[in-house]
């Protein structure tokens, strides 16, 4: 039961399209709360990670469509189709990015706007959430045993910082004018995207 908690926990916290928890507190918690073996966590609670990223993904167009202007949303839509073909570097920005302990539901927030295939960054994400979840993972027993730590650092500068700096990424992927940029290399930014 609690393996199955620790997919399902997993794909729900990152199926949120909004900045919510991250994966790994989930299975954090269920492995102290059940005494679950470790690296069946972490298999687990990162497969489930994943498919609710892609979901997100997925759904992300239709969302996009209601809230962002015509025009923006073409303008994501352009930028998409121009990072599709550059998929070694996409996919070592994704996998750079989910080393880092920023949050990810800004980059598939974007990356469903633009209307990337999910499945093509899936490997990188995959990998790299392993690695980060992993080390999270393992720390996780000393952060139960410093409840207390744990709890201010919610509220640390670094967190701030890394929720500040997904925001800001994903802020810029909206308000920057991507086909002026990439087709006359010239920057501009754009604040009416709004239906």
């Amino acid at each position: 039961m609690g393996y199955l908690l620790v997919f399902v926990l997993s794909l729900l916290v990152d199926l949120i399209p909004f900045i919510g928890p991250p994966a790994w507190m989930a299975m954090v918690y269920c492995q102290i709360k059940y005494d679950l073996d470790v690296w069946i966590v972490l298999v687990l609670g990162v497969i489930g990670s994943t498919i609710g990223r892609y979901l997100l993904a997925l759904y992300m167009p239709y969302i996009s469509t209601k809230l962002l202007s015509k025009r923006k949303d073409e303008d994501l839509q352009f930028l998409g189709k121009k990072l599709g073909g550059k998929k070694w570097q996409v996919q070592t920005f994704v996998f750079l990015y989910t080393l880092i302990p920023v949050p990810t539901t800004p980059l598939f927030t974007a990356i469903g706007m633009a209307r990337l295939n999910p499945l093509s960054i899936i490997p990188a994400f995959f990998v790299g959430k392993f690695i980060s979840d992993a080390l999270m993972v393992h720390a996780g027993k000393f952060a139960a045993e410093n409840i207390n730590l744990l709890i201010r650092g919610l509220l640390s500068w670094k967190t701030i910082l890394g929720t500040s700096l997904g925001l800001l990424l994903l802020l810029m992927f909206l308000f920057i004018d991507w086909r002026t940029l990439l087709e006359h290399k010239k920057f501009r930014m754009n604040f009416s995207i709004w239906k």
